[in-house]
Protein backbone atom coordinates (compact mmCIF):
# COMPACT_ATOMS: atom_id res chain seq x y z
CA UNK A 1 0.00 0.00 0.00
CA UNK A 2 1.72 3.19 -1.19
CA UNK A 3 0.77 6.36 0.69
CA UNK A 4 2.71 9.66 0.56
CA UNK A 5 4.82 10.30 3.64
CA UNK A 6 4.13 13.07 6.16
CA UNK A 7 7.86 13.85 6.17
CA UNK A 8 9.90 13.60 2.97
CA UNK A 9 12.93 15.74 3.85
CA UNK A 10 14.18 14.92 7.34
CA UNK A 11 16.77 17.70 7.69
CA UNK A 12 14.44 20.39 6.35
CA UNK A 13 11.64 19.28 8.67
CA UNK A 14 13.95 19.32 11.68
CA UNK A 15 15.03 22.84 10.75
CA UNK A 16 11.56 24.30 10.25
CA UNK A 17 9.10 22.29 12.38
CA UNK A 18 7.78 23.89 15.56
CA UNK A 19 4.84 23.09 17.82
CA UNK A 20 2.83 26.15 18.79
CA UNK A 21 1.71 26.26 22.42
CA UNK A 22 -1.14 28.69 23.23
CA UNK A 23 -1.64 30.12 26.69
CA UNK A 24 -4.72 27.96 27.22
CA UNK A 25 -5.16 24.44 25.92
CA UNK A 26 -7.40 21.49 26.66
CA UNK A 27 -7.18 18.32 24.58
CA UNK A 28 -10.80 17.34 25.15
CA UNK A 29 -12.07 20.76 24.09
CA UNK A 30 -9.51 21.83 21.50
CA UNK A 31 -8.99 18.53 19.69
CA UNK A 32 -11.88 16.13 20.34
CA UNK A 33 -14.62 18.77 20.31
CA UNK A 34 -13.00 20.43 17.32
CA UNK A 35 -13.16 17.20 15.29
CA UNK A 36 -16.75 16.62 16.45
CA UNK A 37 -17.72 20.09 15.18
CA UNK A 38 -15.76 19.82 11.93
CA UNK A 39 -16.49 16.19 10.98
CA UNK A 40 -18.87 14.57 13.51
CA UNK A 41 -19.19 11.28 11.62
CA UNK A 42 -15.42 10.71 11.38
CA UNK A 43 -14.45 7.37 12.97
CA UNK A 44 -12.51 7.81 16.22
CA UNK A 45 -12.58 4.49 18.09
CA UNK A 46 -12.96 0.81 17.21
CA UNK A 47 -13.41 -1.21 20.41
CA UNK A 48 -13.19 -5.00 20.20
CA UNK A 49 -14.04 -7.45 22.98
CA UNK A 50 -11.64 -10.14 24.12
CA UNK A 51 -12.56 -12.90 21.67
CA UNK A 52 -13.15 -10.56 18.75
CA UNK A 53 -16.87 -11.30 18.44
CA UNK A 54 -18.15 -7.81 19.29
CA UNK A 55 -16.99 -4.60 17.64
CA UNK A 56 -18.14 -1.13 18.75
CA UNK A 57 -17.41 1.96 16.65
CA UNK A 58 -17.52 5.49 18.04
CA UNK A 59 -17.37 8.63 15.93
CA UNK A 60 -15.79 11.83 17.17
CA UNK A 61 -19.28 13.15 17.87
CA UNK A 62 -19.97 10.15 20.12
CA UNK A 63 -16.64 10.50 21.92
CA UNK A 64 -17.17 14.23 22.47
CA UNK A 65 -20.71 13.78 23.76
CA UNK A 66 -19.75 11.03 26.19
CA UNK A 67 -16.83 13.14 27.44
CA UNK A 68 -19.20 16.03 28.22
CA UNK A 69 -21.57 13.66 30.01
CA UNK A 70 -18.64 12.22 31.97
CA UNK A 71 -17.55 15.73 32.96
CA UNK A 72 -21.04 16.35 34.35
CA UNK A 73 -20.95 13.16 36.41
CA UNK A 74 -17.55 14.05 37.84
CA UNK A 75 -18.58 17.63 38.57
CA UNK A 76 -21.74 16.43 40.32
CA UNK A 77 -19.59 14.29 42.63
CA UNK A 78 -17.35 17.20 43.54
CA UNK A 79 -14.40 16.58 41.22
CA UNK A 80 -12.67 19.84 40.35
CA UNK A 81 -9.51 21.17 38.75
CA UNK A 82 -6.36 19.67 40.24
CA UNK A 83 -8.01 16.66 41.88
CA UNK A 84 -6.03 13.46 41.37
CA UNK A 85 -7.93 10.37 40.25
CA UNK A 86 -6.59 6.81 40.33
CA UNK A 87 -7.80 4.97 37.21
CA UNK A 88 -7.54 1.19 36.78
CA UNK A 89 -9.63 -0.21 33.95
CA UNK A 90 -9.27 -2.95 31.34
CA UNK A 91 -9.26 -1.95 27.67
CA UNK A 92 -12.87 -0.75 27.49
CA UNK A 93 -14.32 2.48 26.00
CA UNK A 94 -15.28 3.91 29.41
CA UNK A 95 -11.57 4.65 29.93
CA UNK A 96 -11.91 7.36 27.28
CA UNK A 97 -15.06 8.75 28.88
CA UNK A 98 -13.34 9.23 32.19
CA UNK A 99 -10.02 10.52 30.80
CA UNK A 100 -11.64 13.15 28.59
CA UNK A 101 -14.23 14.13 31.19
CA UNK A 102 -11.41 14.68 33.69
CA UNK A 103 -9.42 16.68 31.12
CA UNK A 104 -12.38 19.00 30.57
CA UNK A 105 -12.47 19.81 34.30
CA UNK A 106 -8.70 19.93 34.77
CA UNK A 107 -8.71 16.89 37.07
CA UNK A 108 -5.57 14.74 36.85
CA UNK A 109 -5.95 11.02 36.02
CA UNK A 110 -3.38 8.53 37.34
CA UNK A 111 -3.70 5.51 35.01
CA UNK A 112 -2.61 2.12 36.34
CA UNK A 113 -2.48 -1.39 34.92
CA UNK A 114 -5.18 -3.84 36.00
CA UNK A 115 -2.44 -6.09 37.41
CA UNK A 116 -1.75 -3.72 40.33
CA UNK A 117 -2.12 -5.28 43.74
CA UNK A 118 -3.67 -3.79 46.87
CA UNK A 119 -0.22 -2.65 48.00
CA UNK A 120 0.47 -0.98 44.63
CA UNK A 121 -2.88 0.78 44.66
CA UNK A 122 -2.55 2.04 48.22
CA UNK A 123 0.91 3.46 47.51
CA UNK A 124 -0.32 5.38 44.46
CA UNK A 125 -3.39 6.84 46.14
CA UNK A 126 -1.44 7.81 49.25
CA UNK A 127 1.54 9.28 47.39
CA UNK A 128 -0.63 11.46 45.15
CA UNK A 129 -3.33 12.12 47.77
CA UNK A 130 -5.91 11.03 45.22
CA UNK A 131 -9.54 11.80 45.99
CA UNK A 132 -11.11 9.60 43.30
CA UNK A 133 -10.66 5.95 42.31
CA UNK A 134 -12.14 4.44 39.15
CA UNK A 135 -12.24 0.65 38.76
CA UNK A 136 -14.26 -2.13 37.19
CA UNK A 137 -15.77 -5.05 39.09
CA UNK A 138 -12.46 -6.90 39.28
CA UNK A 139 -10.81 -3.91 40.91
CA UNK A 140 -13.59 -3.05 43.34
CA UNK A 141 -12.53 -5.54 46.01
CA UNK A 142 -8.96 -4.23 45.92
CA UNK A 143 -10.19 -0.65 46.36
CA UNK A 144 -12.34 -1.68 49.33
CA UNK A 145 -9.19 -2.97 51.04
CA UNK A 146 -7.41 0.39 50.81
CA UNK A 147 -10.23 2.79 51.67
CA UNK A 148 -9.49 2.69 55.40
CA UNK A 149 -5.80 3.59 54.91
CA UNK A 150 -6.33 6.25 52.21
CA UNK A 151 -7.93 9.22 54.00
CA UNK A 152 -7.95 11.48 50.92
CA UNK A 153 -10.04 8.99 48.90
CA UNK A 154 -13.63 10.26 49.00
CA UNK A 155 -15.19 9.00 45.75
CA UNK A 156 -15.13 5.46 44.35
CA UNK A 157 -16.48 4.93 40.84
CA UNK A 158 -17.44 1.51 39.48
CA UNK A 159 -17.44 0.94 35.72
CA UNK A 160 -19.05 -1.90 33.76
CA UNK A 161 -20.59 -3.45 36.91
CA UNK A 162 -23.55 -2.96 39.25
CA UNK A 163 -22.30 -0.50 41.83
CA UNK A 164 -22.94 -1.23 45.51
CA UNK A 165 -24.23 1.43 47.88
CA UNK A 166 -21.84 4.32 48.34
CA UNK A 167 -20.13 3.71 45.00
CA UNK A 168 -20.84 5.79 41.89
CA UNK A 169 -22.59 3.75 39.18
CA UNK A 170 -20.63 5.20 36.27
CA UNK A 171 -22.41 3.69 33.27
CA UNK A 172 -25.89 4.59 34.49
CA UNK A 173 -24.97 8.11 35.57
CA UNK A 174 -23.12 8.92 32.35
CA UNK A 175 -26.05 7.68 30.27
CA UNK A 176 -28.44 9.93 32.23
CA UNK A 177 -26.16 13.00 32.39
CA UNK A 178 -26.53 16.19 30.40
CA UNK A 179 -24.32 16.53 27.34
CA UNK A 180 -23.83 20.25 27.99
CA UNK A 181 -20.53 20.91 29.71
CA UNK A 182 -20.83 22.07 33.33
CA UNK A 183 -19.33 25.36 34.42
CA UNK A 184 -15.62 24.86 35.08
CA UNK A 185 -12.31 26.69 35.12
CA UNK A 186 -10.46 26.58 31.81
CA UNK A 187 -7.09 24.85 31.74
CA UNK A 188 -3.83 26.51 30.85
CA UNK A 189 -1.30 24.76 28.65
CA UNK A 190 1.02 24.38 31.65
CA UNK A 191 -1.63 22.98 34.02
CA UNK A 192 -1.21 19.35 35.21
CA UNK A 193 -2.75 16.81 32.84
CA UNK A 194 -1.59 13.32 33.90
CA UNK A 195 0.38 11.55 36.58
CA UNK A 196 2.14 8.34 35.56
CA UNK A 197 4.00 6.13 38.00
CA UNK A 198 7.23 4.80 36.53
CA UNK A 199 9.56 2.11 37.86
CA UNK A 200 12.78 2.88 39.66
CA UNK A 201 15.60 0.73 40.97
CA UNK A 202 16.29 2.01 44.48
CA UNK A 203 12.97 3.46 45.55
CA UNK A 204 9.23 3.29 44.99
CA UNK A 205 7.83 4.31 41.58
CA UNK A 206 8.25 7.97 40.63
CA UNK A 207 5.32 10.26 39.86
CA UNK A 208 5.82 11.68 36.38
CA UNK A 209 3.83 14.88 35.90
CA UNK A 210 2.76 15.89 32.39
CA UNK A 211 1.00 19.11 31.48
CA UNK A 212 -1.77 19.76 28.96
CA UNK A 213 0.86 20.96 26.49
CA UNK A 214 3.47 18.27 27.07
CA UNK A 215 1.19 15.39 26.13
CA UNK A 216 -1.90 17.01 24.62
CA UNK A 217 0.20 18.96 22.12
CA UNK A 218 3.58 17.20 22.27
CA UNK A 219 2.40 13.83 21.00
CA UNK A 220 1.71 15.31 17.59
CA UNK A 221 5.35 14.50 16.77
CA UNK A 222 4.80 10.87 17.81
CA UNK A 223 1.85 10.47 15.47
CA UNK A 224 2.90 12.72 12.60
CA UNK A 225 6.51 11.61 12.14
CA UNK A 226 7.13 8.17 13.69
CA UNK A 227 3.65 6.71 13.21
CA UNK A 228 3.19 8.71 9.96
CA UNK A 229 -0.53 9.11 10.60
CA UNK A 230 -3.08 11.19 8.80
CA UNK A 231 -6.87 11.61 8.88
CA UNK A 232 -8.60 8.38 7.92
CA UNK A 233 -5.96 5.97 9.24
CA UNK A 234 -6.88 3.16 11.61
CA UNK A 235 -4.05 2.81 14.10
CA UNK A 236 -3.48 -0.01 16.58
CA UNK A 237 -0.94 0.25 19.36
CA UNK A 238 -0.87 -2.88 21.50
CA UNK A 239 -0.79 -1.64 25.08
CA UNK A 240 -2.45 -1.87 28.45
CA UNK A 241 -4.31 1.35 29.30
CA UNK A 242 -2.31 1.71 32.51
CA UNK A 243 0.93 2.37 30.63
CA UNK A 244 2.11 5.61 29.06
CA UNK A 245 2.23 3.68 25.78
CA UNK A 246 -1.55 4.09 25.69
CA UNK A 247 -1.11 7.87 25.67
CA UNK A 248 1.46 7.42 22.91
CA UNK A 249 -0.69 5.22 20.69
CA UNK A 250 -4.36 5.28 21.69
CA UNK A 251 -5.26 8.90 22.33
CA UNK A 252 -3.35 12.14 21.90
CA UNK A 253 -1.40 12.14 18.67
CA UNK A 254 -3.78 9.86 16.81
CA UNK A 255 -6.85 12.00 17.43
CA UNK A 256 -4.86 15.17 16.81
CA UNK A 257 -4.20 13.80 13.32
CA UNK A 258 -7.82 12.70 12.84
CA UNK A 259 -6.99 8.99 12.82
CA UNK A 260 -9.06 6.29 14.51
CA UNK A 261 -7.65 3.90 17.12
CA UNK A 262 -8.20 0.23 17.90
CA UNK A 263 -8.95 -0.82 21.47
CA UNK A 264 -8.83 -4.60 21.98
CA UNK A 265 -9.82 -5.94 25.38
CA UNK A 266 -7.64 -9.04 25.18
CA UNK A 267 -6.96 -10.58 28.58
CA UNK A 268 -4.41 -13.14 29.71
CA UNK A 269 -2.05 -14.75 27.24
CA UNK A 270 -2.24 -12.97 23.85
CA UNK A 271 -4.14 -14.73 21.07
CA UNK A 272 -1.72 -14.05 18.22
CA UNK A 273 -3.92 -15.62 15.56
CA UNK A 274 -6.82 -13.38 16.59
CA UNK A 275 -4.55 -10.33 16.52
CA UNK A 276 -3.51 -11.10 12.95
CA UNK A 277 -7.14 -11.64 11.92
CA UNK A 278 -8.04 -8.27 13.45
CA UNK A 279 -5.37 -6.50 11.40
CA UNK A 280 -6.95 -8.12 8.36
CA UNK A 281 -10.67 -7.84 9.23
CA UNK A 282 -10.63 -4.32 10.70
CA UNK A 283 -8.42 -2.90 7.98
CA UNK A 284 -5.66 -1.67 10.30
CA UNK A 285 -3.37 0.70 8.38
CA UNK A 286 -0.68 1.34 11.00
CA UNK A 287 0.42 -1.01 13.76
CA UNK A 288 2.73 -0.70 16.76
CA UNK A 289 3.72 -3.49 19.15
CA UNK A 290 6.66 -4.66 21.25
CA UNK A 291 9.22 -6.77 19.34
CA UNK A 292 8.05 -9.73 21.45
CA UNK A 293 4.78 -9.77 19.51
CA UNK A 294 6.45 -9.49 16.13
CA UNK A 295 8.70 -12.42 17.08
CA UNK A 296 5.60 -14.48 17.80
CA UNK A 297 3.98 -13.39 14.54
CA UNK A 298 6.90 -14.39 12.32
CA UNK A 299 7.06 -17.82 13.95
CA UNK A 300 3.57 -18.48 12.53
CA UNK A 301 2.32 -19.18 9.01
CA UNK A 302 1.39 -15.69 7.78
CA UNK A 303 0.38 -16.70 4.26
CA UNK A 304 -3.33 -16.81 5.05
CA UNK A 305 -3.67 -13.21 6.20
CA UNK A 306 -4.41 -10.15 4.08
CA UNK A 307 -2.02 -7.29 4.89
CA UNK A 308 -2.94 -5.17 1.88
CA UNK A 309 -4.26 -2.26 3.98
CA UNK A 310 -1.32 -2.32 6.40
CA UNK A 311 1.16 0.31 5.25
CA UNK A 312 3.34 1.19 8.27
CA UNK A 313 4.59 -0.72 11.35
CA UNK A 314 6.48 0.30 14.45
CA UNK A 315 8.12 -1.31 17.47
CA UNK A 316 9.31 0.03 20.79
CA UNK A 317 10.19 -1.06 24.29
CA UNK A 318 13.14 -3.34 23.53
CA UNK A 319 15.62 -4.16 20.78
CA UNK A 320 14.26 -5.53 17.49
CA UNK A 321 16.46 -8.22 15.99
CA UNK A 322 17.27 -8.24 12.27
CA UNK A 323 15.76 -11.69 11.61
CA UNK A 324 12.33 -10.57 12.83
CA UNK A 325 12.58 -7.36 10.79
CA UNK A 326 13.40 -9.31 7.63
CA UNK A 327 10.75 -12.01 8.14
CA UNK A 328 7.97 -9.49 8.80
CA UNK A 329 8.91 -7.46 5.73
CA UNK A 330 8.90 -10.60 3.57
CA UNK A 331 5.47 -11.65 4.83
CA UNK A 332 3.69 -8.28 4.86
CA UNK A 333 5.65 -5.94 2.61
CA UNK A 334 6.01 -3.46 5.48
CA UNK A 335 9.12 -2.59 7.46
CA UNK A 336 9.17 -2.27 11.25
CA UNK A 337 10.35 1.17 12.38
CA UNK A 338 11.97 1.23 15.82
CA UNK A 339 11.26 4.19 18.08
CA UNK A 340 12.41 5.35 21.49
CA UNK A 341 10.99 7.43 24.28
CA UNK A 342 9.96 7.21 27.91
CA UNK A 343 7.05 7.78 30.24
CA UNK A 344 8.71 11.16 30.76
CA UNK A 345 8.69 12.08 27.06
CA UNK A 346 6.91 11.79 23.77
CA UNK A 347 8.69 10.03 20.90
CA UNK A 348 12.33 11.16 21.00
CA UNK A 349 14.22 8.97 18.51
CA UNK A 350 12.84 6.99 15.59
CA UNK A 351 13.49 5.29 12.31
CA UNK A 352 11.42 7.31 9.85
CA UNK A 353 9.86 6.27 6.56
CA UNK A 354 11.83 8.90 4.66
CA UNK A 355 15.22 7.65 5.89
CA UNK A 356 17.14 4.40 5.29
CA UNK A 357 16.28 1.85 7.99
CA UNK A 358 18.93 0.46 10.29
CA UNK A 359 17.43 -2.53 12.12
CA UNK A 360 18.45 -2.46 15.76
CA UNK A 361 19.07 1.28 15.74
CA UNK A 362 16.98 3.68 17.81
CA UNK A 363 16.93 5.99 14.79
CA UNK A 364 17.41 9.75 14.67
CA UNK A 365 15.98 12.62 16.75
CA UNK A 366 12.34 13.51 16.18
CA UNK A 367 11.75 17.04 14.84
CA UNK A 368 11.38 19.31 17.83
CA UNK A 369 13.96 17.42 19.92
CA UNK A 370 17.70 18.00 20.13
CA UNK A 371 19.20 14.72 21.34
CA UNK A 372 22.86 13.91 21.95
CA UNK A 373 25.23 11.54 23.72
CA UNK A 374 26.79 13.45 26.61
CA UNK A 375 29.05 12.81 29.58
CA UNK A 376 28.30 13.55 33.23
CA UNK A 377 29.19 17.22 32.75
CA UNK A 378 26.99 17.70 29.71
CA UNK A 379 29.76 17.66 27.11
CA UNK A 380 28.65 16.20 23.79
CA UNK A 381 30.63 13.06 22.94
CA UNK A 382 31.89 11.96 19.57
CA UNK A 383 30.65 9.20 17.28
CA UNK A 384 30.99 5.75 18.82
CA UNK A 385 31.56 6.99 22.38
CA UNK A 386 29.25 5.54 25.04
CA UNK A 387 27.49 8.14 27.15
CA UNK A 388 24.14 9.36 28.42
CA UNK A 389 21.28 9.71 25.97
CA UNK A 390 20.18 13.25 26.76
CA UNK A 391 17.66 15.84 25.51
CA UNK A 392 18.65 19.49 25.33
CA UNK A 393 16.48 21.70 27.55
CA UNK A 394 18.29 25.06 27.23
CA UNK A 395 17.78 27.60 25.87
CA UNK A 396 14.47 26.04 24.75
CA UNK A 397 12.66 23.21 26.47
CA UNK A 398 11.01 20.88 23.93
CA UNK A 399 7.24 20.44 23.92
CA UNK A 400 6.49 16.91 25.08
CA UNK A 401 8.92 16.67 27.97
CA UNK A 402 7.47 16.09 31.43
CA UNK A 403 7.52 18.93 33.94
CA UNK A 404 8.94 17.12 36.97
CA UNK A 405 8.92 14.13 39.24
CA UNK A 406 6.05 15.43 41.30
CA UNK A 407 6.87 16.09 44.95
CA UNK A 408 10.44 14.89 44.43
CA UNK A 409 12.69 17.88 43.88
CA UNK A 410 15.90 15.88 44.38
CA UNK A 411 15.11 13.38 41.63
CA UNK A 412 14.00 16.16 39.31
CA UNK A 413 17.25 18.03 39.80
CA UNK A 414 19.22 14.83 39.26
CA UNK A 415 17.88 14.39 35.72
CA UNK A 416 17.64 18.05 34.68
CA UNK A 417 21.21 19.32 34.79
CA UNK A 418 23.85 20.97 32.61
CA UNK A 419 21.15 22.16 30.19
CA UNK A 420 20.04 18.58 29.44
CA UNK A 421 17.46 16.04 30.52
CA UNK A 422 19.35 12.83 31.28
CA UNK A 423 17.13 9.92 30.24
CA UNK A 424 18.97 7.39 32.42
CA UNK A 425 19.81 5.33 29.34
CA UNK A 426 23.26 4.91 27.83
CA UNK A 427 24.04 4.69 24.15
CA UNK A 428 26.17 5.75 21.21
CA UNK A 429 25.65 7.75 18.03
CA UNK A 430 27.26 6.62 14.79
CA UNK A 431 28.88 8.78 12.08
CA UNK A 432 25.55 9.14 10.27
CA UNK A 433 23.60 10.35 13.30
CA UNK A 434 21.80 7.10 14.17
CA UNK A 435 21.54 6.32 17.88
CA UNK A 436 22.22 2.88 19.35
CA UNK A 437 21.17 1.70 22.79
CA UNK A 438 23.85 0.36 25.14
CA UNK A 439 22.28 -0.17 28.56
CA UNK A 440 20.08 1.37 31.22
CA UNK A 441 21.95 3.48 33.67
CA UNK A 442 19.33 2.84 36.35
CA UNK A 443 19.09 -0.96 35.91
CA UNK A 444 15.43 -0.94 34.89
CA UNK A 445 14.46 -4.27 33.32
CA UNK A 446 12.39 -4.22 30.12
CA UNK A 447 10.59 -7.53 29.63
CA UNK A 448 8.10 -7.95 26.77
CA UNK A 449 7.67 -4.16 26.76
CA UNK A 450 7.06 -3.88 30.53
CA UNK A 451 9.41 -1.68 32.56
CA UNK A 452 10.24 -3.41 35.83
CA UNK A 453 12.24 -1.82 38.63
CA UNK A 454 14.52 -4.30 40.42
CA UNK A 455 13.82 -2.61 43.75
CA UNK A 456 10.10 -3.29 43.42
CA UNK A 457 10.70 -7.03 42.94
CA UNK A 458 13.42 -7.20 45.59
CA UNK A 459 11.12 -5.50 48.10
CA UNK A 460 8.57 -8.27 47.66
CA UNK A 461 11.00 -11.22 47.62
CA UNK A 462 12.72 -10.07 50.81
CA UNK A 463 9.38 -10.35 52.61
CA UNK A 464 9.45 -14.13 52.12
CA UNK A 465 10.40 -15.89 55.37
CA UNK A 466 13.11 -17.98 53.73
CA UNK A 467 14.98 -15.03 52.14
CA UNK A 468 17.81 -13.16 53.84
CA UNK A 469 19.09 -11.06 50.91
CA UNK A 470 18.15 -10.63 47.27
CA UNK A 471 19.29 -8.84 44.14
CA UNK A 472 17.37 -8.69 40.87
CA UNK A 473 18.65 -8.08 37.34
CA UNK A 474 17.39 -8.57 33.79
CA UNK A 475 18.87 -11.39 31.73
CA UNK A 476 18.53 -11.92 27.95
CA UNK A 477 15.58 -13.94 26.69
CA UNK A 478 14.79 -14.89 23.10
CA UNK A 479 11.05 -14.20 23.37
CA UNK A 480 10.78 -11.36 25.90
CA UNK A 481 14.01 -9.47 25.32
CA UNK A 482 14.77 -9.76 29.02
CA UNK A 483 13.32 -11.65 31.96
CA UNK A 484 13.65 -11.02 35.67
CA UNK A 485 16.29 -13.09 37.45
CA UNK A 486 16.65 -13.05 41.23
CA UNK A 487 19.81 -13.95 43.12
CA UNK A 488 18.76 -15.07 46.58
CA UNK A 489 20.70 -15.62 49.79
CA UNK A 490 18.61 -17.85 52.04
CA UNK A 491 18.23 -17.77 55.78
CA UNK A 492 20.57 -20.23 57.47
CA UNK A 493 17.86 -22.80 58.19
CA UNK A 494 16.57 -22.95 54.61
CA UNK A 495 17.48 -25.42 51.85
CA UNK A 496 17.42 -24.37 48.19
CA UNK A 497 15.45 -26.40 45.67
CA UNK A 498 12.75 -26.33 42.96
CA UNK A 499 9.95 -26.27 45.52
CA UNK A 500 11.33 -23.14 47.13
CA UNK A 501 11.82 -21.51 43.71
CA UNK A 502 8.15 -22.09 42.90
CA UNK A 503 7.10 -20.84 46.34
CA UNK A 504 9.04 -17.57 45.97
CA UNK A 505 7.69 -17.06 42.46
CA UNK A 506 4.12 -17.53 43.65
CA UNK A 507 4.75 -15.15 46.54
CA UNK A 508 5.80 -12.42 44.10
CA UNK A 509 2.77 -13.03 41.89
CA UNK A 510 0.48 -12.62 44.90
CA UNK A 511 2.15 -9.50 46.28
CA UNK A 512 2.72 -7.41 43.13
CA UNK A 513 1.79 -7.36 39.44
CA UNK A 514 2.35 -10.91 38.11
CA UNK A 515 4.48 -9.80 35.15
CA UNK A 516 7.21 -8.80 37.63
CA UNK A 517 7.81 -12.27 39.05
CA UNK A 518 11.34 -13.73 38.64
CA UNK A 519 11.28 -16.35 35.91
CA UNK A 520 14.75 -17.41 37.02
CA UNK A 521 16.05 -17.75 40.59
CA UNK A 522 19.60 -18.62 41.58
CA UNK A 523 20.64 -19.25 45.18
CA UNK A 524 23.99 -17.80 46.33
CA UNK A 525 25.99 -17.93 49.53
CA UNK A 526 26.51 -14.15 49.39
CA UNK A 527 25.90 -11.18 47.08
CA UNK A 528 28.67 -8.97 45.64
CA UNK A 529 28.77 -5.64 47.46
CA UNK A 530 30.65 -2.37 47.60
CA UNK A 531 32.69 -1.38 50.64
CA UNK A 532 29.69 0.56 51.89
CA UNK A 533 27.51 -2.53 51.62
CA UNK A 534 25.57 -1.70 48.44
CA UNK A 535 24.79 -4.64 46.19
CA UNK A 536 26.73 -4.57 42.92
CA UNK A 537 24.23 -5.63 40.27
CA UNK A 538 26.89 -4.83 37.67
CA UNK A 539 28.93 -7.79 38.97
CA UNK A 540 25.91 -10.08 38.73
CA UNK A 541 25.27 -8.99 35.15
CA UNK A 542 28.91 -9.53 34.26
CA UNK A 543 28.88 -13.01 35.76
CA UNK A 544 25.65 -13.81 33.94
CA UNK A 545 27.19 -12.71 30.63
CA UNK A 546 30.19 -15.01 31.21
CA UNK A 547 27.90 -17.95 31.90
CA UNK A 548 25.91 -17.54 28.67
Amino acid sequence: MTVPMNMTDYEETRRTFRLEVPERFNFAADVVEAWADRDPDRLALVAVNGDGTDVTRWTFETVARRARQAANVLSFHGVTKGDRAFLMLPRIPQWYEFMLGAFHLGAVPMPGTTQLTVKDIAYRIQAAEASVAVVDGAGLDRIREVVSICPTLRTVIAVDVDAPEGVVAWDREVAEASDVLPDHEATRADDPLLLYFTSGTTAQPKMVLHTHASYGIGHEVTARFWQDLRAGDLHWTVSDLGWAKAAWGKLFGQWTMGAAVVLWNGQGKPDYSLMLRMIDDLGVTTFCAPPTIYRQFVSMDLSGYDFSKLRHCMAAGEALNADTFTAWRAATGTEIHDGYGQTETCNVLANFRCLPKRPGSMGKPVPGYDVAIVDDEGTVLGAGEVGHIAIRTEPERPVGLFREYWRDEARTKAVFRNGWYYTGDLGTMDEDGYFWFSSRADDVIISAGYRIGPFEVESVIIEHDSVMEVAVIGVPDADRGEVVKAFVVLASDQTPGPELVAEIQEHVKQQTAPYKYPRQIEFLEELPKTVSGKIRRVDLRAQEAMDV
